[in-house]
C-alpha cells in the first residue's frame, strides 16, 4: 500500500509540474504578455481560464482513474491468478502513453472547448473586445501547450511506474513463483520517442515565439501583415530543420539498436556464430562490446555443454555394452552405420546429431532386461524372447523420466521403432512403412548389419558380403527399401573402387 499511494502522490505531483510548466507558465505568457486589453476584460479571461480549467480537472480525472483502476485493485484486493497480475504489469507499462492520450484528449478539450464558447460569448455580448481571429490562434497555441505537456508527462510517467513494476515482479515470484514479462512486446517505439520529442523540443521554441508575434503584432491596428509573411517563410524552414534534425538524431539511435536486435534474432535462433559489428563510436561502442564478450562466454560454455553431453551419451551406451563383453562398442558402431546412411540420405548436420544420439541409446532398455535372460548362450525361449521384444518401449520410457522432457524428445522414436519392420511385423508396435518413424527405419539398418557381423559365444559373426546380401535381400520386407538400399549401394560402390584401384 505505501508504494501504491507514493506512486499515486509522484502521478498528482508530476501532473502538477507539467500543468504549471505548460498551462500556466506558457498558457499565462501568451494571455498576459501579449494581449493589450482593460484590466477588467484580464478578469474574465481568469474566470473563463478558472471555469474551464474545472471542466478539465473533471473530464481528465475521469480518465485517470479508469486507467489506474487495474492498479489499484491489485494493492486493494487480493490477486486470483498471474494471468491477472500480467495483465496489470502490462497496463503499468502502457500508463505514459496513456497519459499522452489523457492530456491531447479529456485535457485538451475539456480546456479548450468551454473556454472558446465562453470566450465568444463574451465577444458577442461586448464584453471582451479582441477580435475573433484571436481564438484560432489561442487554440493553436493550447494544442501547442498540450503536446509540451504530453511529452513530460509521458516522460516523467516512464519514472514513477519503475518501482511499482519491481513490486509488482517481487509479488509475482512470492505468490505464482513466475516472472513477470512483456515477452518482447514493443509497447511504443524508440523511433516515436526520440523523433517526436527531439522536434517539438526544436519546434516548441519557434511556434510559441511565432504565436506571441502574430497575437502582438494582431493588436497594431492589423500591422504587421507583411512581416509575418517573411516570419512565416522562416518559420517553415526552421520547423523543416527541427524535424529533419529530428529524424537524423532518430535514425542515429535506431541504427545501432537494429543491429543489435538482429545479432540477438540470431543468437536466439541457434546462431552462435554470429557477431555484432564495431561501428559506433559512442556508448553503443560499449554495448557492442559487451554484447560480443558475452556471445563469446556463451559459445564457450555451449560448447563445453555439448561436450558433457557427447560424454554423457558416449557413457551410457559404453555403460550398457559393458554387461555383454560379446557386444561390446555394439553402440557406437551402430551409430556409426546409422550416421553414415544418414549422410548418404542428405540429412541435415542437425538431423545427423540427433539420429547418432538415438542410435547411441537404441538399446538402453536392455538395461532392465535380466542378466540370465540378456546374456544367455544359446536359443532363447518364447518367453525370454518376449522379454527381450520388451528394450525398445522399456528404453523410451527410460529416457521419458530425464529432464528436461523436450531435450529427450527427438530421440524417443528411434529408440521405440528400431525393431519395427517394413512389413509391419516388427515391434513393439507393427508400425508398417513409412509409419516407422524416420530414426527408427535407419537405426533397424544399421543394428541389423552390426548384429549379423558381430560375433557371438553360440556362433561367428557372418562375413560382411554375407550380410550385405541378407540387407538387400530383406529390401521392402524387413527394412526400408530406401535406406537400406544406400547402403548397399554405398558398400558396392567402395568395393569397386577399391577393385579398380588394385588392377
Amino acid at each position: 500500500m505505501t508504494i501504491y499511494r507514493t506512486f499515486i502522490s509522484r502521478l498528482m505531483l508530476n501532473y502538477f509540474i507539467g500543468s504549471v510548466t505548460a498551462v500556466a507558465g506558457v498558457g499565462g505568457l501568451i494571455i498576459f504578455t501579449t494581449l493589450e486589453i482593460s484590466p477588467r476584460e484580464y478578469l474574465w479571461l481568469v474566470i473563463v481560464l478558472g471555469i474551464s480549467l474545472c471542466s478539465m480537472v473533471s473530464l481528465e480525472w475521469t480518465s485517470f482513474s479508469r486507467h489506474i483502476r487495474p492498479i489499484k485493485h491489485v494493492f486493494h484486493q487480493d490477486v486470483a491468478s498471474h494471468n491477472e497480475l500480467q495483465q496489470v504489469y502490462i497496463r503499468l507499462h502502457q500508463l505514459p502513453s496513456l497519459a499522452v492520450k489523457r492530456i491531447l484528449g479529456p485535457h485538451f478539450f475539456g480546456l479548450t472547448v468551454p473556454a472558446v464558447l465562453l470566450t465568444l460569448w463574451l465577444i458577442h455580448t461586448r464584453v471582451l473586445s479582441f477580435p475573433q481571429g484571436f481564438l484560432v490562434l489561442a487554440v493553436l497555441g493550447a494544442l501547442l501547450v498540450a503536446a509540451m505537456h504530453a511529452m513530460i508527462e509521458f516522460f516523467l510517467t516512464s519514472y514513477a511506474i519503475r518501482p511499482v513494476l519491481e513490486e509488482l515482479q517481487r509479488r509475482s515470484i512470492g505468490k505464482f513463483g513466475k516472472e513477470l514479462s512483456l515477452g518482447g512486446q514493443v509497447l511504443i517505439s524508440i523511433k516515436q520517442k526520440f523523433r517526436w520529442g527531439a522536434f517539438l523540443i526544436g519546434a516548441f521554441p519557434l511556434l510559441l515565439y511565432g504565436l506571441a508575434v502574430q497575437l502582438r503584432i494582431g493588436n497594431l491596428d492589423g500591422a504587421g501583415g507583411e512581416y509575418w509573411r517573411w516570419a512565416g517563410y522562416i518559420l517553415i524552414v526552421s520547423l523543416g530543420f527541427a524535424f529533419f534534425g529530428a529524424w537524423l538524431l532518430t535514425r542515429d539511435v535506431e541504427i545501432p539498436i537494429q543491429h543489435l536486435y538482429e545479432r540477438m534474432a540470431e543468437v536466439k535462433e541457434g546462431n552462435l556464430n554470429t557477431h555484432a559489428s564495431e561501428m559506433f563510436s559512442d556508448e553503443f561502442s560499449k554495448l557492442v562490446s559487451g554484447f560480443n564478450h558475452m556471445l563469446s562466454g556463451i559459445k564457450e560454455q555451449s560448447a563445453l555443454n555439448n561436450q558433457l553431453i557427447e560424454s554423457y551419451f558416449a557413457t551410457l551406451a559404453a555403460a550398457l555394452d559393458a554387461r555383454d563383453p560379446y557386444t561390446a562398442g555394439h553402440s557406437l558402431r551402430v551409430a556409426d552405420y546409422a550416421v553414415q546412411i544418414g549422410v548418404l540420405a542428405g540429412l541435415s548436420a542437425e538431423k545427423l546429431d540427433a539420429l547418432r544420439k538415438s542410435a547411441l541409446l537404441h538399446d538402453i532398455g536392455k538395461i532392465g532386461t535380466r542378466d540370465s535372460v540378456l546374456l544367455k548362450e544359446g536359443r532363447l525361449t518364447e518367453e525370454e524372447f518376449d522379454q527381450i521384444k520388451q528394450h525398445p518401449a522399456m528404453g523410451e520410457s527410460i529416457l521419458r523420466q530425464i529432464e528436461p522432457a523436450d531435450a529427450m524428445a527427438p530421440f524417443l522414436p528411434g529408440v521405440r521403432s528400431h525393431h519395427e519392420r517394413y512389413d509391419g511385423k516388427g515391434y513393439p508396435d507393427q508400425l508398417k512403412g513409412e509409419e516407422i518413424p524416420l530414426f527408427g527405419r535407419i537405426i533397424a539398418v544399421a543394428d541389423a548389419f552390426d548384429a549379423m557381423t558381430s560375433n557371438r559365444p553360440y556362433r561367428r559373426g557372418l562375413d560382411v558380403e554375407k550380410a550385405i546380401q541378407i540387407l538387400e535381400e530383406g529390401r521392402g520386407t524387413q527394412w526400408d527399401p530406401y535406406y537400406s538400399g544406400l547402403f548397399v549401394e554405398d558398400y558396392r560402390n567402395r568395393q569397386k573402387g577399391k577393385t579398380e584401384y588394385a588392377g
